[in-house]
């Protein structure tokens, strides 16, 4: 299992490095609102992350133009958020460098096939777990 862990953390350092424009946690934030995560404190319940830390990240991307914010109806204290067409440029151009990066080091293994069926069994899992974790939480707004 370390071994796992330690593939994974390299793995997550040549993703790190593989855009200058978003980190990991920014990509992570704006594709979760991209899919409809468009509240904060679900974000921050569905990455495990604290609710200041998500505000740090969100705050970033609005600056930058990719996340805009606006009121939700009927509830004062609630704030939605959606990805702007500059966020899902952002959002794609991430993502082909860090498969171009994932690219260099998949195509040295003798059957890359095999990884990319095992990472969306672990993807499932792991959908599958943030589920019941969520679904255990009490609703906050």
């Amino acid at each position: 299992m370390c071994q796992s862990v330690r593939v994974l953390a390299r793995l997550a350092r040549v993703l790190e490095r593989a855009d200058d424009e978003l980190s990991l946690p920014q990509y992570r934030v704006l594709l979760m609102v991209s899919a409809g995560d468009e509240r904060a404190s679900l974000l921050a319940s569905r990455l495990a992350l604290a609710k200041p830390t998500i505000t740090a990240v969100v705050d970033g991307l609005v600056e930058r133009g990719y996340l805009q914010r606006s009121e939700v109806v009927g509830d004062r204290r609630a704030v939605r958020l959606q990805v702007t067409k500059p966020g899902r440029v952002a959002i794609a151009t991430a993502e082909r460098a860090m498969s171009e990066r994932l690219a260099t080091v998949f195509g040295r293994l003798p059957d890359a096939g095999l990884v990319h069926a095992a990472l969306a069994s672990v993807s499932a899992a792991l959908d599958s777990a943030v589920a019941e974790r969520v679904a255990g939480e009490p609703v906050s707004r």
